[in-house]
């Protein structure tokens, strides 16, 4: 038997009710705030992703699924969604238009290798939203807004805190790198192999280490939004008014950098303790420079990425995931294989009118076809025998209330539209 491979899974038809009922949520929250649907490759120029998501990440120099083509070029499943968003409206010329632009994706496949675990595997899905063009606190506040509405749609505003932190601009930032790297510099030797690597390269990152050998060093650093400039801080500030004046809560977690290098001021996450030691079910942030990096126009960008698994893990421990509804309506059932041609023409004749239906396909008994039609929970069987066709009849069986009634074929359809 050939099984999946490690770190992904099969999604079967029993699940997936719950993904489309998150679906239908995001799709609805998306629209309200003006946002449209866009669809990037599920594979991209590696170099896209080096310099989008940059090299100093652990996703870059550790986790990407990245191989050769046939044409010797090298490319990569896309680890996150934002960097080919952003490619995807450079390319095609969507940012020299009016602005802001927002667009959001849904159930996009990523793929990372790690470690696979609780909620994360090395294929996941993402939902992200992104706005480009407004460089205010405001849309950042709409952003979190978005978030924090679909959370409460799904049933979860009771189990989640946002969580907020500004990592300033490249010019403050850089003037606190260099206090930051001094003072891990002088506690370099109890810190994991990880910080020691990032020491050099982007210091920042060492702040978001889960490594428990790291936390008595990282517990007494300055914190970044301490240290960034007037401009940075009128921004946060300005984010925590708009945020106060619609009515989200939050607290301030300095300890918040994110884990790619495109960020800049604002991030955020939403984080909840049905999650375990991976408490954090959303996270964003504001991206600035990202546009401009990758060839494009100058403008701000700020988004942000919800794993699919890990919110049907949240869901699951809050008792909030939807009731899986009858896959059928309505099953037709024939008493012998002289009805069969009927049962089929009547399955589509009711199908055309909305109504869920199946029927008969594997000459199963009666009684075995009426125990099939409740395996896929159907509200109503039709039993269609030759004494009821010969008067035009067809026998309507509610299932759930054990009832019986007769109805004439030209009939069933309204009847049955009333009924369901």
């Amino acid at each position: 038997m050939i099984s999946a491979p490690k770190g992904t899974q099969d999604i079967l038809p029993a699940k997936v009710h719950a993904w489309q009922h998150i679906e239908a949520a995001m799709r609805c929250r998306c629209v309200l705030s003006g946002y449209g649907e866009i669809r990037t490759p599920v594979f991209e120029s590696t170099e896209l992703f080096a310099r989008g998501v940059g090299d100093t990440t652990d996703i870059v120099q550790k986790e990407m699924y990245t191989f050769e083509d046939r044409g010797g070029r090298s490319v990569t499943l896309k680890p996150e969604g934002t960097a080919g968003v952003v490619r995807a409206l450079v390319e095609h010329g969507l940012l020299n238009e009016a602005l802001p632009i927002k667009v959001f994706y849904a159930f996009s496949p990523t793929f990372r290798y790690e470690r696979p675990q609780s909620g994360r595997l090395r294929e996941h899905h993402q939902f992200g939203v992104e706005c480009f063009g407004a460089p205010g606190p405001g849309v950042d506040a709409e952003i979190i807004a978005l978030g924090a509405g679909l959370l409460a749609d799904l049933g979860l505003s009771a189990s989640v805190e946002l969580q907020l932190n500004s990592i300033g601009c490249p010019v403050c930032r850089a003037q606190y790198l260099q206090v930051l790297q001094g003072l891990l510099t002088e506690k370099q030797s109890d810190l994991c192999g990880d910080c020691v690597r990032r020491l050099q390269r982007n210091p920042l990152r060492a702040l978001d280490c889960k490594n428990q050998r790291c936390q008595p060093s990282l517990a007494g650093l300055p914190h970044i939004v301490q240290h960034i400039c007037g401009d940075c801080a009128a921004h946060f500030e300005g984010l925590q008014n708009h945020l106060t004046d619609i009515g989200i809560s939050f607290t301030i977690n300095p300890r918040i950098v994110r884990g790619l290098d495109y960020y800049t001021r604002t991030v955020f996450e939403f984080v909840s303790p049905l999650l375990g030691a991976q408490s954090t079910v959303c996270g964003g942030g504001r991206y600035d420079g990202l546009v401009a990096s990758l060839g494009g126009p100058a403008v701000s960008g700020i988004g942000f990425g919800l794993g699919m698994e890990r919110l049907l893990l949240m869901m699951e421990a809050a008792g909030s995931l939807p009731e899986q509804q009858g896959l059928l309506d309505v099953f037709v059932a024939c008493v012998s294989e002289g009805e069969r041609r009927e049962a089929l023409k009547l399955t589509q004749q009711l199908r055309e009118k909305g109504i869920k239906t199946d029927c008969d396909h594997a000459n199963r008994s009666v009684k075995a076809q009426f125990k099939y039609a409740g395996k896929l929970s159907a509200r109503y069987v039709i039993t269609l025998g030759p004494e009821e066709l010969a008067v035009g009849k067809a026998q309507v069986r509610d299932m759930a209330a054990h009832t019986t009634e007769n109805i004439f074929m030209d009939k069933l359809g309204e009847y049955l539209c009333q009924l369901i």
